[in-house]
């Protein structure tokens, strides 16, 4: 797939958790609460200034994220799921480099 998001968006796929439990009983897939964190897949150029000067994104491609759970737009991309946010929706970055999938 060959794809690239404009300005501060970001192309972000969900990283899947474990199985829930809760008290010993096991939460099915329709109740589970979706994962908050994901892998930046693909990322804009940045944001424009009104002076008509870039600002460079601080996540790039390869970044594990914390993101909000009703933050971003899904979409569905060669039958994957993806996120598509703004940099400013982002939480935190984890550990600050990318961790091998």
């Amino acid at each position: 797939m060959d794809i690239r998001p404009l300005h501060d968006r970001l192309i972000v796929q969900r990283l899947e958790e474990g199985e829930q439990k809760i008290g010993g009983i096991i939460i099915p897939d329709t109740a589970k609460e979706k994962p908050q964190q994901g892998k930046v897949i693909a990322a804009g150029d940045g944001r424009m200034k009104d002076d008509g000067k870039r600002v460079p994104l601080d996540v790039k491609a390869g970044d594990l994220i914390l993101f909000g759970k009703y933050t971003s737009q899904e979409v569905k991309l060669d039958g994957e799921e993806y996120l598509i946010m703004r940099e400013d929706e982002v939480l935190a970055v984890i550990g600050g480099a990318a961790k091998k999938t």
